[in-house]
């Protein structure tokens, strides 16, 4: 039987406060008050190597250990997100990235008005494609609506910028992107898992964030600070935790540590 995470979490009020200044900024990364110590039922036994490390120590330990995964076909990928993705309050839609859409399941493809599938951090960053492994990983692909995932493209994370049509209050200049602000702090866990568990030691290029926009087919996603910024703002919600769960249990049989320990974000970073 699944193991549900005991989750006790004590996320600071500055952390909170900042959400509400974040959305629609325009203006240098802000600084969040650093979330505090979480626990969960899988530290004594998923995570016992990297509990109590930081910095390098703890970054090398959960790569370790969310290197073991199954791994699946970018086909797969369709039916995958019907289920990690699945609308709670309609079974028969997914929820889609950046808008906040539910959207029926059926709807996949790539026409107007179709959903597809998001590659959080952009496959040319790193130049991996829709390859079974980085391109698969289902921990940074999202269902997002077509138009609003052409849009995005391959830019990098950032604030400001205007208004994306139909995108929930999503915001798009000429060299970022930033989520709505309810997306924020999940794109931010994506694209720092995916720095952890690709570190070029499989064949893949080393994924790496950094404080930069304009990364094209370079391995790096910026920026640093903003996804720092975004994590304490939009803490990890229940949505997010089933989806992790989801894909634990049932797909690829490893987790995102920082869905489950958001403060290991500013103890690697």
């Amino acid at each position: 039987m699944p193991v549900t995470p005991i989750r006790t979490r004590r996320w600071k009020p500055l952390a909170l406060a900042v959400s509400t200044v974040m959305i629609g900024l325009a203006a240098p990364a802000l600084t969040a008050t650093p979330a505090a110590a979480t626990t969960t039922a899988y530290d004594t036994t998923y995570y016992k190597n990297a509990i109590g490390k930081t910095g390098t120590s703890l970054k090398s330990s959960l790569h370790t250990i969310i290197s073991s995964q199954t791994k699946i076909s970018y086909s797969a990928v369709w039916d995958a997100l019907k289920a990690t993705d699945q609308d709670p309050n309609n079974s028969s839609n997914v929820i889609l990235l950046y808008s906040g859409v539910s959207r029926s399941k059926s709807l996949n493809g790539g026409d107007v008005g179709d959903w597809n599938r998001e590659h959080t951090w952009a496959k040319s960053h790193g130049d991996f494609g829709e390859a079974t492994g980085p391109g698969t990983d289902l921990h940074h692909l999202r269902p997002s609506d077509v138009q609003v995932n052409s849009i995005r493209g391959n830019l990098d994370f950032d604030n400001g910028g205007s208004a994306v049509t139909n995108g929930g209050g999503s915001t798009v200049d000429s060299d970022s992107f930033a989520p709505r602000a309810a997306d924020r702090g999940d794109v931010a866990r994506m694209i720092l898992y995916m720095a952890v568990r690709y570190e070029g030691d499989d064949g893949w290029a080393d994924l790496e964030p950094n404080e930069k926009v304009g990364n094209g087919s370079n391995p790096y996603m910026g920026k640093l600070s903003v996804l720092k910024a975004w994590n304490e703002a939009d803490p990890p919600s229940a949505f997010e935790e089933k989806r992790n769960q989801v894909i634990y249990d049932t797909y690829q049989h490893n987790r995102n540590p920082f869905i489950d320990h958001p403060e290991w974000v500013e103890a690697i970073w």
